[in-house]
Formats: structure tokens, sequence, C-alpha cells
């Protein structure tokens, strides 16, 4: 049911109902509101998303701003049968719902995609869970890292002599969160040509899958099975990270034929590129990669960083520095492309934090505000929305249904 919006964005008109919590579902969210969308996250009353409590300073969370951002905030107790009949007055006008609580959940709450699309026979429910919808561990519980270690990626993370390393960050909820937005708007594009909505069912191994290049293949093919190699990838070379003589640190990715020869006469070795050399070939430079890279990394250690990337940047070698935040926020580059905004925070004054990606030429979205406080819009969303009276609101938040 599209709608009429104030805000900016290829996907304003868009109504999203996030009741997920966590990272999963509510990135999803996050990445629609960015562009767009009205996105109205439905958290349980006094509680809310346990977001708001990670990463605190002084009290208040880091976290919660930034996945938060630019959504409409209410309390609804889905637990309570009042509290589901007010959720399917939003579905009747809204075009997407977000959920990602365990596989059942819903149909606990009698909140069915069946009794759903009764309501709406448009609209659109996204399911994102550990395992899926269906299967043998559906009904288990998922958090990303198990979906990162099923699906392979932690099996290859990390260097060979050690365990399974973790990425630094949530990879397998924000995996499942992209391919959860991704079937979203296929779906919405469906809905346009059919009327009709449907189930997008997202689990965080299949995306972590989804990402894992050839891996599988391989191995049915050839029997061969990728391993933990830290910062190189087997027999591609060179391309690692090499040390610099003010003890910073440059990733350069010269592996490709023409680009080696660039960086072989930087180094004063054109003769490495050269006919019948060993390093004149791709597969001439794997064999002996390691060899290789400390004769690299003998040369770069005699240079500092900035003059290291000053040369690879006029001889077309793609090098960078490994940044830190503090590095981000002095790049030209990213100045150049407001990679990072400041944007105002009720609790903070102001945040910097990422923009909004892609970029889009017609039609940009836009941070419109940070992470807003529990219930914050109740009155907006039930009064103007729904049309409750204030009275009503008030015996709702009595009976602790809002």
């Amino acid at each position: 049911m599209t709608t009429s919006s104030p805000s900016a964005g290829p996907l304003a008109g868009i109504r999203v109902l996030e009741t997920g919590q966590l990272l999963a579902g509510p990135f999803a969210a996050t990445l629609m509101a960015d562009q767009g969308a009205d996105v109205i996250k439905v958290e349980a009353p006094g509680m809310g998303d346990p977001m708001r409590q990670w990463g605190r300073t002084d009290g208040k969370s880091l976290w919660w701003p930034v996945v938060g951002r630019n959504k409409r905030t209410v309390t609804l107790n889905l637990r309570e049968e009042e509290g589901q009949e007010i959720f399917l007055k939003l579905v009747a006008e809204s075009d997407i719902i977000v959920e990602n609580f365990r596989a059942g959940t819903f149909e606990k709450w009698n909140l069915s995609y069946e009794r759903l699309r009764e309501i709406n026979p448009g609209i659109i429910l996204v399911r994102v869970t550990g395992y899926g919808q269906t299967g043998p561990y559906a009904s288990r519980a998922g958090y990303g890292s198990i979906g990162e270690a099923m699906g392979g990626l932690r099996y290859v993370l990390g260097d060979p002599d050690r365990q399974p390393s973790r990425a630094g960050i949530s990879i397998g909820d924000s995996l499942a969160a992209m391919h959860a937005t991704v079937g979203a708007l296929s779906a919405l594009e469906h809905r346009r040509r059919t009327g009709e909505g449907q189930v997008v069912d997202a689990s965080i191994y299949e995306s972590v899958l989804a990402m894992m290049e050839s891996l599988v293949t391989e191995w049915d093919q050839a029997g061969y099975q990728r391993e933990r190699t830290g910062a190189i990838l087997p027999n591609v070379a060179p391309s690692n990270v090499y040390p610099t003589k003010d003890g910073q640190l440059v990733l350069i990715a010269a592996n490709q034929d023409s680009v080696s020869s660039r960086l072989f006469a930087m180094m004063g070795k054109p003769e490495w590129s050269e006919s019948g050399h060993a390093y004149s070939t791709h597969v001439g430079r794997g064999k002996d990669q390691v060899h290789l890279d400390e004769l690299i990394s003998e040369w770069t250690a005699t240079i500092d960083a900035e003059d290291l990337l000053d040369m690879m940047d006029a001889g077309g070698v793609p090098a960078g520095r490994i940044y830190k935040a503090a590095d981000m926020l002095e790049d030209e580059q990213f100045k150049a492309r407001d990679s990072i905004v400041e944007v105002p925070d009720q609790s903070f004054g102001t945040l910097k934090m990422q923009n909004v990606v892609p970029k889009l030429s017609a039609t940009p979205g836009s941070i419109r505000w940070t992470g807003a406080d529990l219930g914050q819009f109740n009155d907006q969303v039930y009064g103007e929305l729904l049309g409750l009276s204030a009275e009503e609101r008030a015996g709702l938040a009595e009976r602790g249904i809002i």
C-alpha cells in the first residue's frame, strides 16, 4: 500500500514495518530507510531492541544511533492479542514487514503470512533467520556467528597456524540483511507487475554461502579445500601487506602481469618482467610467492608510506594504507564523496557516521535522523496514521500494549 512520504530517496512512499532486533533484520530496514522508505520500528514496551544497550559510552549507546537511524520507533506488545490487532492495522497501511525472530514465532503470535495476506494481499513479509523457514534446522536459534561458521566463511578467515578467526564485525548478520533487502526490492517489483505480495526467506548461513565464490565447486570437481592463508591469496602474487620505513603498512595488489611489471620497474628490477624470467608470468610469481613478498618487503621498508603511495599512484599500481577510523576521517577521498557525514543527534548533539550507500544521481537517500528513543513516535504513528485518540493511546499504555 504505497503512501506519500516527505522523505527523499527512491523508496519514498514505501512503508516498512520492522519487528526485528539486534542486526540482521534491523540492518535490512536501515538500508531501506536510508533510501527514503518510511520505516516504523516496532519494539517491546519497556525493553526495546538490545542494540540500545550495546557499545555504550557515558551510559549512551554509540551503536544504536547508526543502526536505528531514519526509523520511526513505536512500542507494541505483539505477545498480546490486543497488540496483534493493532499490528494488523499497521499492516493494512504498509508495504513490507521485516522480522528476524526464530522461525515459528510470528505464527505463535497469530501473525502468520496467511493472516497478514488477508489484511493486505500485497504485503511482502521479509523473514531473516539463522537457517531459513524450512529444513530440519529451521526452528534452531541462529546467530550471525553460527551462520558464518556453517556458510564456510569462518574456516577461511585468519592465519593458517591458528584457529579460525572472526572478521571483526558482524558480517554474517550484515550479509543476511543485504540479501534480505535485495529480496524485498525484487518482491516490490513483482508486486508492481502482479499486485501480489510474497515471503522473502533470507537465512544467514545461505547469505554467507552466497559470498563464498567457487569454494564448493572447487571441492566438488577437484577435491580442493580452501584453507586459511592470512593476508594473501595463494598463488596470486604480488598481493600482500608490506612494511614501510615509517612503520606503516601498505597493501599493494600487483598480481596482473602488466601491473607487476610496473612495480618491478619502480623497484629497479625491470628484468623480472622479461620473457623467460620466473616472475614474468602469473604462474611463476605464484610458485615463488613467499620469496617474492620478502623481496618486495625489503624494498618497501626503505620508503615512507606516503612516498610509497605516491610512487604507486604515479606508476598505476593499486595500493593503499590499512585504514582505521581516524584515517578515514582525514582522507580526501572520503571527504570529497561525503563518505562520512556529521548528523544531528538528540543525545550527543552531533555524531559522525557512514553515509548512505549506494549513491543515486537522481533520487539520493539521506540520513534524516539518528536512532530515536524507545516509543518516541507512538503518538505520531498511532494517532496520525491509525487515528487512535489520546485517551485510547493512554489506555493501551496503561495495559502494557504500547
